[in-house]
């Protein structure tokens, strides 16, 4: 989002024009602002990770299968998908002060809605709420920290927001199976109330209002088609599962949503300003990056929730012990951007995401060997170590999307790979558990039935993410191995 010279801008408190204050550290100059951004950015990571814990235990209390709670967890990712491209439009037209206080508010009412459902149908639909305020929330904190912060100062920046958003997601399994043993899963969402009340004092006090006067008009007709399709897709997937006698209702979910999905195609072609504009699929490197990401997170997008039902209702492992064993993924993941720069300047996009993808497929087929007798230090290495290559390939494929887009249309390419990447995390849940449920049967409450179901469940995701190393391919052998500066930060 690069506003035109009419933007208005409202300096926060300080009053300091923040093009003028390049020689002050962004800690000490913008202290408030960074807190507020790494509050959200932590906030939504760990809401993120905090519910997988809590499946089996919120699935007895709401009278479901653990697997039939899979909607709860894709309804809030699949809105995500949905309304993030909508953000850049709502800033530019009300400002970005009164659409985060909108964002915190609303994610704390759904957060609030949530923790007081007593019926699945209740909780998906706070879901979405939450949804609905999450997404904005770090689209806009990236967008105000590029205008606010000096250039120079703006990758350590967010450099360190970014921490928070990963400290979260390796303290969200953990805080997830404490509470749910020894409280009541009610509080992973309850939580989130007083953080958001915080987040509106802070908001009032230290976010700068950037505007303009006058916001191009909005596509609403390629949003609703885009957000359509989008959601008969995902329900076409949720029925397939949950009522496998209704294929009408499925085949015609699935008929209806490419019919809206090639109808907006059609329509992006004959708009000036498309909600997503396809035009920029014809760069290579953005395309292979955004089909590679749906593809490769349709084998791996649901693995954790499928390890947590594994461990918790196939082994018979605490939620304490169970959210625990997910922390060394999120470690993993951390480590991997420690040397993902230096393997891209040798070895360049090509080769590590055909070697990584193929990689992380073999470790989805060695969790086919786990089972109740595999001690619990070797799961918690072979955790690691899938964290540590599904990290390399989050980060490769994320900043692949920016390696040849020019940086007038970053911004767009940003809002379709964020798109592109919550839009894949909840097909991948959805297939994921589908399989699951299909390889359980009706044996929905038998330990023995989840560990045989696990192990054939991941050894056909292992060869579903094999060939979606393939896509890869497309890349040319000699292109460029060093990520662009500004999307590094956003993997």
């Amino acid at each position: 989002m690069s506003p035109p010279p009419s933007l208005q801008v409202v300096a926060p408190a300080a009053g300091d024009d923040p093009a003028s204050s390049t020689a002050a550290s962004p800690h000490a100059t913008h202290r408030g602002l960074l807190w507020l951004v790494a509050a959200a950015f932590f906030m939504q990571a760990l809401d993120s990770t905090i519910v997988n814990t809590a499946v089996p235990a919120m699935a007895t209390a709401l009278g479901v299968t653990p697997l039939g709670m899979r909607s709860a967890l894709t309804s809030y990712v699949l809105t995500l998908a949905i309304l993030i491209p909508a953000s850049p439009w709502l800033c530019d037209r009300f400002g970005t002060r009164r659409v985060f206080a909108a964002a915190i508010a609303i994610f704390g009412i759904g957060s609030l809605l949530c923790g007081m459902a007593q019926t699945l149908p209740e909780l998906v639909v706070a879901r979405v709420i939450q949804g609905i305020g999450g997404a904005s929330l770090m689209p806009v904190g990236r967008y105000v920290l590029v205008r606010t912060i000096a250039k120079r100062d703006y990758v350590h920046a967010m450099s360190t927001v970014a921490t928070f958003g990963l400290l979260g997601s390796v303290l969200g399994p953990l805080l997830g199976g404490v509470l749910v043993e020894f409280t009541s899963w009610r509080l992973i969402f309850l939580i989130n109330v007083p953080v958001g009340l915080a987040g509106l004092w802070m908001n009032q006090r230290d976010m700068p209002e950037y505007r303009l006067e006058q916001a191009r008009a909005f596509d609403t007709t390629g949003f609703l088609l885009f957000a359509a399709a989008s959601a008969l897709l995902l329900t076409a997937s949720e029925q397939a599962g949950a009522q496998v006698h209704h294929w009408p209702l499925v085949a015609g979910c699935g008929v209806l949503a490419v019919l809206l999905g090639a109808l907006y195609v059609w329509h992006s072609r004959r708009t000036e300003h498309p909600v997503a504009d396809l035009a920029l699929l014809r760069v290579r490197s953005l395309s292979v990056a955004l089909v590679g990401n749906v593809f490769t997170r349709l084998g791996i997008g649901g693995m954790f929730l499928l390890l947590v039902l594994f461990l918790q209702v196939g082994c018979g492992w605490s939620p304490t012990l169970a959210g625990l064993m997910m922390v060394p993924q999120a470690l993993g993941s951390i480590s991997s951007k420690w040397v993902v720069n230096r393997l891209l300047l040798r070895l360049g996009y090509r080769r590590l995401l055909l070697a990584n993808t193929t990689a992380v497929a073999v470790m989805l087929a060695t969790f086919s060997l786990v089972d109740g007798s595999t001690p619990t230090w070797l799961i918690a290495l072979l955790v690691y170590i899938y964290g540590c290559f599904t990290g390399l390939q989050y980060t490769g494929m994320n900043t692949l999307a920016y390696t040849d887009v020019d940086i007038r249309h970053a911004s767009m390419a940003s809002s379709m790979a964020s798109t592109t990447q919550y839009l894949s995390i909840s097909f991948g849940i959805a297939f994921a558990s589908l399989l699951m449920e299909i390889f359980v049967g009706r044996e929905v409450h038998a330990a023995h039935a989840y560990v045989a179901a696990f192990h054939i469940t991941v050894l056909v995701l292992a060869v579903v993410t094999a060939l979606a190393a393939t896509i890869f391919l497309r890349l040319r052998p000699d292109h460029p191995g060093a990520p662009p500066r500004s999307a590094a930060v956003e993997s």
